[in-house]
């Protein structure tokens, strides 16, 4: 059975592999390319991000595709909103020349990357989250959820509105909310990436 841990034992884990091992960059590019590396794409691509380090992962993903000359745009739900690191690979994108719509036509993607929310998420999904997750459901696109379904909690696999994946890439070890709750409706299938971290606390398998 597949090894889990709470949001808060992958949270010290973070800080404890950027503080001792992987500088936060590196650790975010490595995310991104497991992304990347675990998805058949076929253009155009949206990718849809929230805020913070999700976004980040989005970006990193944004730019690989551009650089395989896959047809993508960046679909920026909360203007200047981004983490330290996320701001530095954002910039890597508009070097790129890579497009950013506040406006989507979600009807023209072949694939979505949904980079709304991670692993930390609680509580009520606001605008303009809730429209872009209930038009990413409504769409044909094949879905990928970057680490888990934005609107799940990642410590109970519930929410009121989530999104609903083709494929949900895990980043660095499963949390509980990939199998609790509603994750066996939100996600088709679900892989985890090793990207380097090392797990600072209690361990748990699920299945």
């Amino acid at each position: 059975m597949p090894v889990c841990v709470s949001t808060e034992v992958m949270r010290t884990s973070d800080k404890w592999t950027i503080d001792n091992l992987v500088p936060s960059k590196e650790l975010m590019q490595r995310a991104g390319n497991a992304i990347f590396e675990q998805v058949t794409w076929e253009g155009p691509v949206g990718i849809i991000c929230g805020k913070g380090n999700n976004a980040g992962d989005g970006f990193v993903v944004a730019s690989l595709l551009k650089d395989h000359g896959i047809e993508c745009e960046i679909v920026l739900l909360y203007e200047d909103s981004f983490s330290e690191d996320g701001k530095y690979f954002f910039d890597k994108c508009m070097s790129k020349v890579i497009p950013v719509v506040n406006d989507p036509d979600y009807s023209r993607y072949k694939t979505i990357l949904d980079c709304i929310f991670g692993t930390g998420f609680k509580g009520e999904v606001r605008e303009p989250a809730k429209s872009a997750i209930e038009s990413i459901n409504a769409s044909d696109a094949y879905v990928v959820s970057a680490d888990i379904n934005s609107g799940l909690n990642g410590d109970t696999g519930l929410g009121d509105l989530y999104v609903v994946s083709d494929l949900t890439v895990s980043i660095g070890t499963y949390k509980y909310g990939h199998f609790l709750g509603h994750a066996k409706t939100a996600m088709k299938n679900k892989v985890n990436c090793d990207i380097g971290i090392k797990i600072i606390g209690e361990t748990k398998e699920l299945n």
